[in-house]
């Protein structure tokens, strides 16, 4: 469903691209947890990436926009990891405020946390929001005509 990213190559293509990879890389994060929600059944993950990268691009101009996206970011990801029953990373608030401060270190939190996420939703382990267990699907039984 999702790539698993070493953080450090995130941090580092970030730094070596004047920032662009970073807005590729936000792009993909936020697809991947909008991904993970839509498994799910959940909005919480998020829905719309592209919105969420305007938002930190031009919206940055206007100020607000890219703090408001940054912090649904992090809420976002920390909705993933109940979703999925990963171990909580960081709270919200304060990673948002490690993006605000010291966006690497942030990133490289994020990308950690969004790795373990994905370890969990390919293995399949985790529960649904009603607290149900997560169970594949059983396959529709096949008709033979004669």
């Amino acid at each position: 469903m999702g790539k698993i990213r070493n953080p450090l190559g995130v941090i580092g293509l970030s730094i070596i691209t004047f920032g662009i990879y970073g807005i590729f890389w936000y792009y993909y994060a936020n697809k991947e947890l909008a991904e993970i929600g839509r498994a799910r059944g959940s909005t919480e993950c998020g829905d719309s990436p592209g919105t969420s990268v305007i938002a930190v691009t031009l919206g940055a101009f206007v100020i607000v926009p890219a703090f408001v996206s940054a912090y649904n970011f992090c809420k976002r990801l920390n909705a993933a990891e109940r979703l999925t029953g990963t171990q909580p990373g960081m709270e919200p608030g304060l990673l948002f405020v490690l993006y605000v401060f010291i966006s690497p270190v942030a990133a490289y939190i994020a990308q950690s946390n969004l790795n373990k996420v994905l370890q969990a939703q390919a293995a399949g382990t985790g529960s649904l929001p009603g607290g149900g267990v997560t169970v594949p699907a059983p396959e529709a039984p096949r008709v033979q005509t004669p």
